[in-house]
């Protein structure tokens, strides 16, 4: 890694960052697409800026790079963000034959996308929760009914809160049953510093959603795969992924996956999760969880002074860092939470009770579907995936009686999905 950085700045070992730079500069008449009629660097394919379709250039050189940097046999740059990569990589699976995949009900919502287009059979598996109400890390022991169940093991790792499954044991679980490990790093795409907690030290397939923890463009990402399965993805990306790329979105990518290591702030926040009693101590740096006795007030408290969390739930705020933040940033993060826990408006991790009633999904199939409020929904039966957004987790999951407490969440939550115009789609006569 640190050879792509001798003597060099990271905008220099760029392969199609340096192409744009150098056409930008030229003289350029446009009588093609786009038809903003080329304002910066946003162009289409020419004779000087290669084809993400076959690339010979420099976006071949570009991912050869990546590929390198990840470890991986080939690596596909998307413009479509993850969900693309969790399409395709689903797809793949399908073409090496499987016809089953396992996953956690907590995956995200193009898992589950995937699956419908793409015919495979989900073998859900329940998310094992800790006593804080959040997802804990995923364990060996947690995938042995889905690793024998299935011919496929979909992961989420890191999950939205900072945990890391324990990649290598499952690693090894699946190579002894001859299954396929597939994984969404989505939000992991930093992680490629440390071998130990990075996907593709492991995976057979994997997606790093750049644009999340790393300084790219929102939408930047990259899918990559191991031999067994490298033709496989190559043939699904060409089907999932634009045939109109963005040039700057993709240069923005190949510069994050460059981007050197910020050692200082991995060493702080980790220091602060042991420190602090009101923070989730998940091994991801990147993901700052707050316990707080109104998660939703306090996301508000947080924006009246500028900082912006990524999600909030009832008793939760989500921070989300990235190695391009400074010093004066996490400063001004810290001096926040220290005032909100000052004045009573956080909690201790220990004081953190959650015991969720258990979730039964019931048959659907042949019932009819209508639309009602949401607020008139509690008893029903849901018809579809709805939850809070971002982190797109299902809250209320297709087949799910839909309670009181569920819709008080999506109620307060101020993005959701699955419900449109205050009404949710349920199944009439259950």
């Amino acid at each position: 890694m640190q050879g792509y950085f001798a003597n060099r700045s990271v905008a220099e070992r760029c392969h199609i960052l340096k192409m744009l730079e150098a056409q930008a500069k030229a003289e350029h008449y446009s009588y093609h697409t786009p038809g903003h009629k080329r304002k910066g660097y946003d162009i289409t394919e020419l004779g000087y800026s290669d084809n993400l379709a076959c690339p010979r250039g420099v976006i071949l050189s570009a991912q050869q790079d990546i590929a390198e940097i990840l470890g991986a046999d080939a690596s596909y740059l998307l413009t479509d963000g993850s969900t693309a990569g969790v399409l395709s990589m689903l797809y793949a699976l399908k073409s090496l034959g499987c016809r089953t995949v396992s996953a956690f009900t907590a995956s995200h919502k193009s898992f589950f996308s995937g699956c419908l287009l793409t015919g495979l059979q989900p073998v859900l598996l329940e998310t094992p929760m800790g006593a804080n109400g959040l997802p804990r890390k995923i364990c060996g022991e947690d995938v042995l009914e889905g690793v024998e169940g299935a011919d496929a093991l979909f992961l989420t790792s890191p999950d939205y809160y900072g945990n890391v499954a324990d990649l290598k044991a499952i690693q090894a679980m699946c190579k002894k049953h001859g299954k396929y490990l597939v994984v969404d790093g989505a939000h992991g795409g930093h992680l490629h510093y440390n071998c130990a907690l990075y996907a593709g030290a492991y995976a057979d397939m994997w997606v790093d959603g750049v644009h999340k923890s790393l300084p790219a463009l929102t939408q930047g990402a990259v899918v990559s795969a191991q031999k067994p399965c490298v033709e496989a993805l190559c043939a699904a990306v060409d089907i999932f992924r634009t045939t109109s790329p963005s040039y700057p979105i993709m240069a923005s990518v190949e510069y994050a996956v460059k981007y050197p290591q910020n050692a200082w702030l991995e060493g702080f926040v980790h220091g602060l999760k042991k420190e602090k009693p009101y923070l989730y101590a998940g091994e991801d740096y990147t993901k700052l969880c707050v316990f707080a006795a109104d998660g939703f007030a306090m996301e508000q408290a947080a924006i009246a002074e500028g900082i912006y969390p990524e999600f909030a739930t009832e008793q939760l705020v989500c921070f989300y860092l990235s190695p391009a933040q400074g010093k004066e940033e996490i400063d001004r993060l810290v001096a926040f939470l220290e005032r909100a826990n000052e004045q009573g408006l956080l909690l201790a991790e220990k004081d953190v009770h959650s015991n969720p009633a258990p979730v039964e999904i019931c048959q659907t199939e042949g019932y009819e579907t209508e639309k009602t409020p949401l607020l008139e929904a509690e008893g029903r039966i849901a018809a579809r995936v709805c939850g809070l957004f971002p982190p797109c987790l299902p809250l209320i999951r297709k087949g799910e009686r839909i309670t009181a407490e569920k819709i008080q969440a999506l109620e307060k939550g101020a993005n959701v999905f699955g419900v449109e115009n205050g009404k949710i789609l349920v199944h009439k006569d259950l």
